[in-house]
Formats: structure tokens, sequence, C-alpha cells
């Protein structure tokens, strides 16, 4: 027994010095490196540097650029017609992004799925404790089979050995019996749910094909450089040259040839262009929106009578209706009011300055009371239009005086924002502002003719030869026994400034002018060197003159001075004289009554008159602006229609309805026709001149 076990005893102690061994020489190896002093390996390209410069410090700022996002990003602004460079860059950069689902853990879905993960649990558990039943069954056999070796060992070598087996042997049971805990798994984003299926039905698709052929399209793409802009610059100049070379080399002939092609091309994609399609539908639907907004003045204007005029004794109201202003003639006075001679319900405004130290800008509005919101036409001018006038055959043309002395024609149909005609200082232009300007009968040649009058003395008459305006001074204002003698043997006249002027209706060649000295002359196209008459008419400048509609003798006249007289021109005498107790800035005769007119003070008022209801006093006396402020500059009855139109200094044009007892008719008597016409209006004006004159005869 003895001389079988020493082999093996001996084998065991020869491997027991074999692991000490190992385990001694692993140690003192471990030792000796940590005792050894460690040398630093170097690069061989690496920088020597001092202890000063390594002890440098360097700053290093980190921000949130994107060191890779462009920063010269060029994009074409379709507003500006230019490329632009864009100054905003994008500096986010995304290094993960990633899609999940949520589902709350109370919910149906939530519930399912913690069921299914504790079921998977349980058989998982279950498999691995039959598993840990096997591997202890099997590890079982051996240990019974090596225990008579290991006691044999413990015997012949008496050392530590089966002690520590017997530990391991023992961890390893524990670890296998112990039950294998399955991995939680993480529930899917609750909140997004673009993976889950639709529980409704979808139904079939249906294909549905159009008859018609689409248009054809191209794809395009391209980057823009910067020199990529340039050389298309470049390109584009030399094209230029390239025509301006070109047509240099062509012919007159040829030029005009090309007009007529372009304007054909122009005509006709003018004619294809939708916009101008449209506009006149869009017209009208502006002013169907606009006579839904001002409904209740339509009516007004249409059908309301003042009831009150019966009680009243012999007075009449002026109703407001409508209110024209535009924003861009805010701070400019109207200058000029004129109803379209052909259309009845357009008139023309002109915007002015009557303040010498304050001339700006001037504007032309016509306006329609069809839509009182927005005028029909537009026009602006560099300098203020002080006065015009619209052609009775051709009611498309409007002439227009200006505060710098020019005059101008503007043509309707071609509503550019400049004038068709326009004087110069070569073509005779006025060195003072254009007071008036009137339309008269085409001459001989049946060419276009207009005079104008301003404060420069002269009256001038323009007439339209071949698109050029040709003038003619028709007569110098002289003011009478202002003449001075110089040394020299020399007279000179004082010259007279003509603010106002209006021709007869039937005599042509009459016609009466108003200064600023306060006279009247009468004055005849053939006579340019004389005045047929002079009348001492107003203490102050005279702002209008007017001849009556119906009466050929008749005239009146209105200053600064508060006045306005009624004249016969065959008497040197006003036949009416009226204070209005502020300056009167215009008067206009009724176009239904040869003794109803109008008159507009500057302190606001309105004054209507009828001479066959009261001789002495206005039947209507009414302010008519909101503000105490606004001075009245002028009004204009409606040819047709029973109303007028006033203007003021802010650019407001108020239209105002007269009431039954300012526009009297003869009243129908029993078995007997009421006669109207012009007789009856010369003859019930005369009446009343007759009765004058027999008082002046009698004082």
């Amino acid at each position: 027994m003895a001389s079988a076990s020493d082999p093996e005893s001996i084998s065991v102690t020869r491997g027991a010095r074999k692991r000490d061994e190992d385990s001694g020489t692993e140690a003192g190896e471990g030792t000796d490196e940590w005792s050894q002093s460690r040398a630093t390996v170097r690069p061989p390209d690496q920088l020597e540097l001092t202890d000063a410069e390594l002890k440098e410090e360097f700053t290093r700022i980190l921000t949130a650029n994107n060191p890779h996002a462009p920063q010269n990003i060029v994009r074409y602004s379709f507003k500006e017609g230019a490329y632009k460079i864009i100054g905003f860059v994008n500096q986010m950069a995304i290094h993960f992004s990633q899609v999940g689902n949520l589902i709350p853990k109370d919910s149906d879905e939530g519930r399912r799925q913690h069921y299914r993960a504790e079921m998977a649990a349980a058989i998982l558990c279950q498999g691995s404790q039959e598993s840990a039943k096997v591997v202890t069954s099997d590890t079982e056999i051996p240990e019974e089979e090596e225990e008579p070796k290991e006691g044999e060992t413990e015997v012949g070598s008496q050392t530590d050995v089966p002690a520590a087996a017997e530990a391991t042997e023992k961890v390893i049971e524990e670890e296998l019996l112990a039950p294998v805990q399955p991995k939680e798994r993480k529930l899917t984003n609750q909140f997004n749910f673009s993976e889950r299926a639709s529980q409704t039905f979808n139904n079939p698709l249906r294909d549905r094909e159009c008859q018609m052929e689409p248009p054809p399209r191209t794809n395009f793409s391209a980057t823009a450089n910067q020199w990529e802009i340039y050389d298309a610059y470049v390109d584009e100049l030399e094209k230029l040259e390239k025509t301006k070379e070109k047509e240099k080399a062509k012919t007159p002939v040829a030029k005009k040839t090309e007009k007529t092609a372009l304007r054909k091309l122009t005509s006709m994609e003018s004619q294809s262009d939708d916009i101008t399609k449209v506009s006149q539908a869009a017209k009208i639907v502006e002013r169907m929106v606009n006579q839904n907004t001002y409904d209740d003045v339509a009516q007004d204007f249409k059908y309301y009578e003042d009831a009150a005029d019966e009680y009243r004794d012999q007075e009449g109201t002026l109703l407001p209706l409508w209110k024209f202003q535009n924003d861009k003639a805010k701070r400019l006075a109207v200058t000029a009011l004129c109803w379209n001679p052909k259309y009845k319900d357009l008139f023309a405004v002109g915007h002015g300055s009557y303040d010498f130290m304050k001339q700006s800008r001037g504007m032309l509005l016509l306006y329609s009371m069809k839509n009182p919101s927005f005028p029909e036409y537009i026009f602006s001018s560099e300098s203020g239009i002080m006065c015009l006038d619209m052609h009775v055959d051709h009611p498309y043309l409007v002439v227009v005086g200006y505060y710098d002395g020019n005059v101008a024609i503007y043509n309707l149909k071609k509503p550019h924002s400049q004038p068709c005609f326009r004087s110069t200082s070569k073509s005779g232009k006025h060195t003072d502002p254009v007071w008036q300007v009137k339309w008269q009968k085409d001459d001989m040649d049946h060419n276009l003719n207009f005079f104008s009058v301003s404060s420069d003395g002269r009256i001038v008459s323009w007439t339209l030869v071949k698109s050029e305006l040709v003038h003619i001074e028709v007569i110098k204002l002289k003011v009478e026994g202002s003449t001075t003698e110089i040394p020299e043997g020399l007279q000179l006249h004082t010259v007279g400034c003509g603010t106002a002027f209006d021709f007869h209706k039937e005599i042509d060649y009459l016609f009466l002018v108003g200064t600023e000295e306060g006279k009247i002359y009468k004055c005849s196209k053939s006579y340019s060197s004389q005045f047929l008459d002079t009348y001492d008419a107003h203490n102050m400048a005279v702002d209008a003159v007017l001849w009556n509609p119906y009466h050929t003798k008749v005239f009146i006249s209105c200053s600064s001075d508060w006045t306005v007289k009624i004249w016969d021109h065959t008497v040197k005498t006003p036949m009416f004289i009226y204070d209005l107790n502020a300056a009167v800035g215009d008067v206009a005769w009724a176009p239904y009554s040869s003794t109803v007119f109008a008159a507009v003070t500057t302190d606001g008022k309105a004054h209507v008159f009828d001479l066959a209801v009261n001789k002495y006093e206005a039947i209507c006396n009414q302010p008519v602006v909101a503000k105490k402020k606004n001075k009245i500059t002028h009004v204009q009855f409606n040819p047709i229609h029973p109303i007028i139109i006033v203007g003021d200094d802010r650019g407001h044009i108020t239209c105002l309805k007269l009431s039954p007892n300012l526009r009297k008719m003869p009243k129908e008597k029993k078995g007997q026709e009421v006669q109207k016409g012009p007789a009856v209006e010369i003859a019930k004006l005369d009446k009343l001149l007759n009765l004058v004159r027999e008082v002046k005869t009698k004082f």
C-alpha cells in the first residue's frame, strides 16, 4: 500500500511546488517593474519647447457655430430684383435622431405588453430551473467517483487542496441553482403612433383621369455662384452693346417697321393679359360693394326729400351725402372742381396749395359717385394744380394749369402718370401761376383750342397742332392810369394780374377778366390793345367771374372783400350786392334756374340764394365742414341732379343735396300748362332787373 501510494504523493507535492514557483516568479516580476523608473518615449518629430513655452496658456473659445456651415449663401430676391447675401445661416448639426414609440402603462396596450413580458419571464425561469437540475445530476456522479481519490490525496499529501476544491464546488452549485432573472424590456415610445396599424377599413382607391392635356413642364436646377452671376451680367452687357450697334446701322424705314411690329406684339399681350380682363369686372364688383356699404346714402340721394321744408318760411337745407378723400392728397387744398359734361356722376378735382410759402406737389383726381371710397383716375405732378377744365365734345381730355406757369393736357384714355401735352419755357409758358383755363371751340383747321389767364397779366390762346402746343398772346392786362414816364422818353405800364375769366355763351369773341386789383375787364379776342369796358367791381382780388347760363347780359362776381355782386354788362354799377361776412372763395350758377346761385366762404359755410324768392338774403346759410378751421375753396352744381360739391383746404370734397325749397319750380295751375325753358328763365330774371333799374332811376 505504501509503495502504491508513494508515487501519487510525490506527484501531488511536485505539482504544488510548481504552482508555488510560478506564483513566486510572477510576484517578483511585478515588484521589479514598479521599482524600475519609467523612461518617456518621444516621437521623432516632436518639438523641443522650453519651460516658459510649455507654461504659456492659449485660450480657446467654444462657440455653437457649425464650422461646416457656409457663410456666403447668395439667393435671388424677387422683391428687390437682385441677388442678396443671406445673413442668417442655420448652425444646427444633427448627430443622432431616432423615432420611438411611447405607450401609457395604464392603457390597454400597455397592460397587454406588461402581461406578455411577465409570461415570457416566467417561461424563462422554468427553463433555467430545469437546466440547473440536469447540470447538478450530471456533476454529482463524478464527485462520488473522485471521493476516494481525494481521500487518498488527503492521506498522502496532508495539504489544504481539498478544502479549496470543496469551496469552488459550492460556488458552482449556488450559481447553477440560482434562478436566472430575465432582462427587463423597455416599452416603446407612447406618443408616436406612426407605426400602429389602422383598425378602420380602407376603401379601395379609384383612379380619376382628366381629358385635358397637362401643360408641358421642364425641370430646371442649377447652383448660382458669384462667378456665374458675374458672367451672366457680362454676357447681358455684351448683348446690349451689340443691339445698340445694330440699331445704329439700321435705316429709319426698318426702325419704323420694327416699331409697328412691337406695337402689335404689345397690343396682343395686353389683350391676352388676365389682369386686364379682370379689371373691368373688379371695378363693377367694387362699386357694388360700395353701394351696399353706403346704401343709406344712396337711398337719400335718390329718394329723400326733406318734408320739413313745407313748414319753413321759404328756407331750405343742405343734406350731406358722400365725402370724397384720398390719403395721397391729404394735406393739399382743393384748388379746382369740374363735372364731366358727358358722364354726370364723374367729376375732376385739382389739388395744390394757395399758400405761396408752402408750395409742393399737385394731384389730379377723378371721382365717381358710384365709388366714393377711391378715385377712378389718379395723376400726380411736381407742381400744384391751380385750375382745370374738361372738354365738352371730348370728355376724356382734361386741361390743367400749374402753379409754376405751365399748362398741360391729360388724356383719360391713356392713364399714364404724365400728361400727353405740356407747355415749356420755349413754348411760351406763363411766368406766374395759371389761375384759370377754359376750353374753346376748335379753330378753322379743327385743332383743339383753350385759353389761360395768369398773374403775369397775359391771356394766352393755346392750340394743339401736330402734338405740339402753339401759343398766341390774346391780350396783355394793364392797369389804367398807372403809366410812368422814364427820363429816356419811354413809358412803363403796371401789369394787371388776372385771376379769373369767363367766355360769353353766345358771343364767341366776348369774355370777362377779373384781376387782383379788384377790377373786371370786358375784352374781345379781336382787340388786343384795349378793353371794351372796365368795372370797378371789388376792393380786393376777384376770385370768380361767371356769365349767367340763361341771361346773356348778366354775370356774377365774388371777391375776398366778403361780397358777391350781380352785374348787367351794359351797366357799370352792380344790380345786386350781398355781404357774406367772410372772404368768398367761389360762386356758381344753378343749371336749373336763372335766379339761383351758391357761394362758399372761408368760415366753412355754404350760402344758397334764389332771387325769385328772396332778393335780400340767402335762403340757406349752413356750415358744411367738420371743423371751423377748414376753409371752403370751391363749389359746383351738378348739371342734372339736385346736388352740389364743395371742396376745402384739407383736400376733402363733400357732396350735398339741395332740399325742395332750394330748387322750387313753378307750380302747376288748374287748366294751364307750366311753361318751361330758357325763355321763361330769362323773363324771370328780367323782371327782377327791371325792378332794380326802376329803383335806381328814381334815386
